[in-house]
């Protein structure tokens, strides 16, 4: 079961393409609820991602066909393992 409370029922809710879980009974009600699944882009928009996956694929893809979206892409790399290197 995870990390879930054995015996404890759970309350789902749908809010903006995204679906949440939250406990029904005192006192973990008090818990608060967490995704549980929903729509790929409104669960990236929720956890505050800049955009899903399957965008990032679709850049991917462009920048083969865009010389210079490839070229942004690569000084966006530099700058990423500059950054991470200072970690």
């Amino acid at each position: 079961m995870g990390t879930l409370i054995p015996e404890q029922p759970l309350i789902y809710e749908r809010a903006n393409g995204v679906v949440y879980a939250r406990y029904r009974d005192p006192p973990h009600n008090t818990k608060p609820r967490w995704i549980v699944g929903g729509d790929s882009k409104d669960v990236s928009r929720v956890q505050g991602d800049l955009f899903t996956y399957c965008e990032w694929q679709d850049l991917m893809k462009l920048a083969e066909e865009n010389h210079t979206l490839k070229l942004q892409l690569q000084k966006l790399l530099d700058i990423y393992y500059i950054v991470k290197e200072d970690k």
